[in-house]
């Protein structure tokens, strides 16, 4: 990919923007150990929880008036980087804006923590939702589990886990997500430029995950959204991805998947962004409008049925 693929609205922040060679582990410890100095905002109308309790990490977000509905949103980052607190703004104005709860989990980070660390942490802060959703203003018919980038991969995983233990969820919001490890295995795809997440950080994020499974022919269960072979019965599920980013592929093939296997599946292909950008650009115009009709898509999810 070069400059040119980039649509036109997207391309002054795109160039200024930076691919972190993840590959440096100087650069790996030094990002990780910014991700936990990223500091919290808050937003008028909405009540902040920061929650420490054993094994559960999480930030919660309460609006003044809860409606009953209730969003579980894992950040991104790679598995390597990141933090809840980064998405303070983010979270807190889905919560004013829709009245839903929102709990953002702070999961282990993949360097110190593999698998299954950061997944036992969402599968906790959904276990300390369920347990203060009478407290909360939660109907539990109402949650929706969504995340971005590798947060969304999480999101993904926690969404069959609790599918096997016979939980039903109103929905699962995916925002690029990185879902399969194979992607990473391919070498023939490190010389491919991608803007911001790259084949080569790709790889070091799965590996710091999964060791050296990575591209084995078999994964633990929820090791790899991807991986799973019986898709049948997961809730109705949006995913947006760009047509131009690392993920591309296989974001389409795990919604054309889903879709063979029954689900009702909206995926939004945006032509020409560079990963993640409906974050680190969220004021384009271009990020503005994917978030109107990913929130077009949440909104009914979160509201009475």
């Amino acid at each position: 990919m070069n400059i040119n693929d980039v649509d036109p609205r997207l391309r002054e922040a795109t160039r200024k923007s930076t691919t972190l060679n993840l590959e440096n582990r100087l650069i790996r410890s030094l990002g990780g150990a910014a991700s936990k100095l990223i500091p919290g905002k808050r937003v008028d109308g909405v009540e902040r929880r920061l929650v420490r309790e054993a094994d559960v990490h999480l930030r919660a977000y309460i609006p003044s008036a809860p409606a009953g509905g209730a969003l579980l949103w894992m950040h991104g980052g790679g598995l390597l980087l990141g933090s809840a607190a980064y998405d303070d703004e983010y979270c807190s104005q889905i919560a004013r804006e829709t009245d839903a709860v929102v709990v953002s989990v702070d999961y282990r980070l993949a360097q110190r923590h593999p698998f299954p660390a950061a997944l036992d942490d969402c599968a906790a802060a959904f276990a300390w939702l369920r347990a203060n959703a009478s407290d909360l203003g939660v109907d539990l018919a109402r949650v929706v589990v969504g995340g971005q980038s590798a947060g969304s991969g999480l999101a993904a995983c926690l969404v069959q886990r609790l599918y096997d233990e016979g939980v039903q969820l109103a929905g699962q919001w995916l925002f690029c997500p990185m879902l399969d490890d194979r992607t990473a295995a391919d070498r023939s795809r490190d010389d491919e430029h991608y803007f911001i997440w790259n084949n080569r950080a790709n790889l070091v994020g799965w590996r710091s995950y999964l060791g050296d499974r990575v591209g084995a022919r078999d994964l633990p269960d929820y090791a790899a959204a991807s991986r799973r072979s019986d898709l049948t019965g997961l809730p109705p599920t949006w995913l947006y991805v760009s047509s131009i980013e690392l993920f591309h592929d296989e974001v389409i093939d795990y919604a054309r998947r889903l879709d063979a296997a029954g689900v009702d599946v909206t995926v939004d292909v945006v032509p020409g962004a560079p990963h993640g950008f409906d974050s680190w650009m969220s004021e384009n115009p271009v990020a503005q409008e994917l978030h109107v009709r990913a929130r077009e898509w949440l909104d009914p999810r979160l509201s009475a049925r």
